[in-house]
C-alpha cells in the first residue's frame, strides 16, 4: 500500500512531509548551534578547551551510530512512531542540556540528543518516495537538500544571536516548542507504514554491537586524534584498533547475515555506490567549512558569537537563493549535469576561500560563502534522487541510513583532517616564516625597533621592552602562519570536490519513481 492510499483525501501529503522536515531541520541545526558559543558554554560550566570540544563530538558519535540503524527501527516501529519517539526524546534531551550543571552532565545529555534525534534525518529522505511519486520527487528532494545545506549554516548565527541576547542555555530551550509540535504533528498526520515487532526476534544484534563499536571508536579517533597527536596517545591507538577490528567483522557479518542492520549489498548498485561517495564528499564540504570559518573568526579575528554567526549565515542565504533555480532546472535538465555543476561550483568557492588573509571579515567572506551556498542544493538533492531512487522499495529504508551516515561520516573525517592540517601546516609555515626573520632582515629589525620603542615608553627595563617586542613579532608570525594553514585546508577541500565533479557524470540516469513501483529506471 503506498502513501497516497493511506493518506486521507482531505490531507495533502505536504502537511506530514512538512512536519517531518521541521524535525530534520532541528536535528541538523543542533549539530552546529553550539559552534559559535563554545567559549560561553565552557565558561558557564567551568570547562577547559579539551573538554568543551566534546559537546560536538558526543553528539556526532551518538548520531552516527544510530543513523544506520534507522532502517531496522523504521521497519520495527513504523515511520510514524519512530519519528514520534525521536522527536519527543530529542526535546527532553534538549531540556536536560539546558539544565546541565557540569561539563560531564552536558556531554551525556548532548549524546542523548544526538542518539534520539538521529532517526529523524534518514526517515525524511525515504518519505519523499512515499509522499511524492512521479515528477514531484525533484521538488521534494530540493526541499530536503536545502534543509541539509541550510541548517548547518544557520546553526552558528542562531546560536550566536541566542547566546548574546539570552544565554547559552537557551540554545537548547528553543527546541522545546518545535520539538513538541513535531511530536504531536507526526503522531496525528504521518501514516506511511505499519510496525512489525516480530522483526525484533531475528534482528542482527551482534551486527548492531559491532557497528556501534566500529563507528563510535572511529568517530572518537577522528574527533580527538589531532588534539592528542594521533597515535602517540594510547587511547587513540586503542580506539583505532577497536574500530578496525570491529569494522572488519561488521562488514563480514553484514554480507553474510540474512537480514543485516545495514544493507551493504546495496552498494553493488552503481548509482547507490557513487551516491554514497558523493554524499560523503558533500558532508566534507558542508560540515568542514562550517567548522573552519567560525574557528578562524573566533581565534584569528577574536569576534563574538553573534558576529561570527552573522558572517557565517551568508552561506544559508546562498542556499536559499539556489533552491528556486534548482527546482526550475530539475524538471528540464538531466540531474547528473545539475549535480556536476553543483560540485564544480562548490570546489570553485573553496578556491575563493583559499585567498584568505588575517584581516578577513564579513565583507571578504561574503562572496565565497554565497558562491558556496548557492550550489549546495545542486550537489545534495540529485544524490537523493539518483542514489536512493535507483533502489527497490524494500531496500530503501535500510539503504537510506547508510546514505545519510556517509554524509555525517564525511563531515567527521573532513573536520579531523582539517584539524590535523591546521596543526601541521601552521608549524610548517611558522618555521618557514621565522627562518627569514634574521638580524640581516631590515623589515624585521625595523619592526622590532619600533615595537621596542613603543614598549620602552611603558617599561623602565630595556630588556623587558625588547622581550615584549620579540613576543609581539612571534604573535604576528604565528597569526600569518595560521592563516596560511587555513588556506591550505580550503585548497584540500577544493581538490576533493574536483574528484567528486569527475564522478557525477558516471551516475546512471534515473527517472522519478512512480507510485507503487520499485524503481525509477
Amino acid at each position: 500500500m503506498n502513501a497516497s492510499d493511506r493518506t486521507p483525501a482531505s490531507m495533502p501529503p505536504i502537511l506530514p512531509f512538512a512536519v517531518m522536515c521541521v524535525g530534520m531541520f532541528v536535528a541538523l541545526l543542533d549539530i552546529q548551534i553550539v559552534a559559535a558559543s563554545l567559549q560561553d558554554i565552557g565558561g558557564g560550566l567551568s570547562a577547559g578547551r579539551d573538554q568543551i570540544g566534546w559537546l560536538q563530538t558526543a553528539y556526532l558519535i551518538a548520531e552516527i551510530i544510530v543513523i544506520p540503524m534507522s532502517g531496522l527501527l523504521t521497519r520495527v516501529f513504523s515511520t510514524r512512531w519512530l519519528f514520534v519517539v525521536s522527536a519527543f526524546g530529542f526535546t527532553v534531551a534538549s531540556m536536560l542540556c539546558g539544565l546541565a550543571w557540569s561539563i560531564e552532565s552536558m556531554i551525556v545529555f548532548r549524546a542523548l540528543q544526538g542518539m534520539l534525534g538521529a532517526s529523524m534525518i534518514p526517515t525524511v529522505f525515504t518519505s519523499i518516495f512515499h509522499y511524492f511519486p512521479g515528477k514531484r520527487q525533484p521538488l521534494a528532494a530540493a526541499v530536503i537538500g536545502t534543509i541539509a545545506s541550510l541548517a548547518p549554516a544557520l546553526g552558528p548565527v542562531i546560536g550566536g544571536w541566542v547566546t548574546d541576547a539570552l544565554s547559552w542555555r537557551w540554545l537548547f530551550y528553543i527546541n522545546l516548542v518545535p520539538g513538541l509540535l513535531v511530536t504531536f504533528g507526526t503522531a496525528t498526520l504521518v501514516d506511511i507504514d505499519e510496525p512489525d515487532l516480530s522483526l525484533l526476534k531475528g534482528a542482527d544484534y551482534l551486527g548492531i554491537g559491532l557497528m556501534a563499536a566500529f563507528l563510535g571508536n572511529l568517530e572518537y579517533v577522528l574527533e580527538e586524534g589531532a588534539r592528542w597527536n594521533w597515535f602517540d596517545d594510547a587511547g587513540i591507538r586503542l580506539g583505532a584498533w577497536v574500530s578496525a577490528i570491529a569494522g572488519t567483522l561488521f562488514v563480514a557479518r553484514s554480507l553474510t547475515f540474512p537480514r543485516p542492520v545495514v544493507d551493504l549489498r546495496a552498494l553493488r548498485d552503481r548509482n547507490f555506490l557513487i551516491g554514497c561517495i558523493l554524499s560523503f564528499i558533500t558532508g566534507i564540504g558542508i560540515f568542514t567549512t562550517i567548522y573552519l570559518v567560525p574557528l578562524f573568526l573566533g581565534y584569528v579575528r577574536d569576534l563574538s558569537a553573534l558576529q561570527i554567526g552573522t558572517i557565517v549565515c551568508a552561506t544559508g542565504v546562498g542556499a536559499l537563493l539556489g533552491m528556486p533555480f534548482y527546482i526550475v532546472l530539475a524538471r528540464r535538465v538531466d540531474l547528473r549535469w545539475l549535480m556536476t555543476f553543483g560540485l564544480a561550483m562548490f570546489g570553485l568557492s573553496m578556491l575563493g576561500f583559499s585567498w584568505i588573509t588575517h584581516d578577513w571579515g564579513g565583507d571578504q567572506f561574503l562572496w565565497p560563502q554565497l558562491i558556496r551556498g548557492f550550489p549546495q542544493v545542486f550537489a545534495v538533492a540529485p544524490a537523493v534522487t539518483l542514489g536512493l531512487g535507483s533502489l527497490p522499495m524494500e531496500r530503501l529504508k535500510y539503504a537510506s541510513g547508510l546514505f545519510n551516515m556517509m554524509r555525517n561520516l564525511g563531515g567527521a573525517v573532513g573536520i579531523a583532517f582539517c584539524g590535523a592540517i591546521l596543526n601541521n601546516r601552521t608549524n610548517f609555515h611558522f618555521e618557514r616564516l621565522a627562518s627569514r626573520l634574521t638580524a640581516s632582515d631590515p623589515s624585521a629589525q625595523l619592526f622590532l625597533h619600533r615595537a621596542q620603542a613603543q614598549f620602552g615608553r611603558a617599561m623602565d627595563d630595556v630588556g623587558r621592552a625588547k622581550l615584549a617586542a620579540l613576543k609581539q613579532l612571534r604573535s604576528l608570525v604565528f597569526r600569518e602562519a595560521l592563516t596560511m594553514a587555513y588556506a591550505d585546508a580550503f585548497l584540500l577541500i577544493m581538490a576533493i570536490f574536483v574528484i567528486a565533479t569527475a564522478l557525477a557524470p558516471l551516475l546512471r540516469k534515473v527517472g522519478p519513481r512512480a507510485a507503487g513501483t520499485d524503481s525509477g529506471h
